[in-house]
């Protein structure tokens, strides 16, 4: 009965052991919330449960752990619009220049090798027109790319030859 538990708890601690060495070198948190399934299953089997209870408990215990850990993940990320969502939208955040604004509050700006139509996230009070410089996209809608003005606007470095 001894050397069967000893077996028991060495496989798991083992498997547990080999988990989180994979979620090392993958990065993905779910591989560390199975692994403390994994340990579950070792816990109970040093408290000398049979086999079933201990592919119970592992398999409990790591997919709450799964349940759980998502569930934070999700609470964390805030219910934004996909339009100004970092996580679909790469975009978010990189700086364009403006040289020029037209009079309806748009223009062209050439960014990733492309021209996109460009206008302000806030508009403007009336009378009111933006300045050419550098601004940060805060939002991509459909093709146009939505703009918010950096502290303080700047030109582009100039290249000389």
């Amino acid at each position: 009965m001894i050397k069967k538990m000893i077996q028991a708890t060495t496989f798991w601690w083992i498997a547990t052991g080999l988990l989180i060495i994979v979620e090392l070198f993958t990065g993905t948190i779910y591989l560390l919330m199975l692994s403390s399934g994994l340990a579950a299953g070792a816990i109970a089997a040093h408290w000398g449960m049979d086999w079933p209870g201990q592919m119970g408990c592992a398999a409990a215990v790591g997919f709450a752990s799964i349940a759980i850990g998502r569930r934070i993940r999700q609470a964390r990320q805030a219910a934004l619009p996909e339009q100004a969502n970092t996580q679909l939208q790469l975009d978010i955040g990189a700086q364009v220049h403006v040289p020029q604004w037209q009079a309806d509050g748009r223009a062209r700006v050439a960014y990733r090798g492309s021209w996109w139509t460009v206008a302000l996230a806030s508009p403007l009070p009336p009378g009111q027109a933006p300045a050419a410089g550098s601004y940060r996209i805060s939002a991509v809608q459909g093709t146009f790319l939505l703009l918010e003005p950096l502290a303080t606007p700047s030109t582009p470095p100039t290249h000389t030859p």
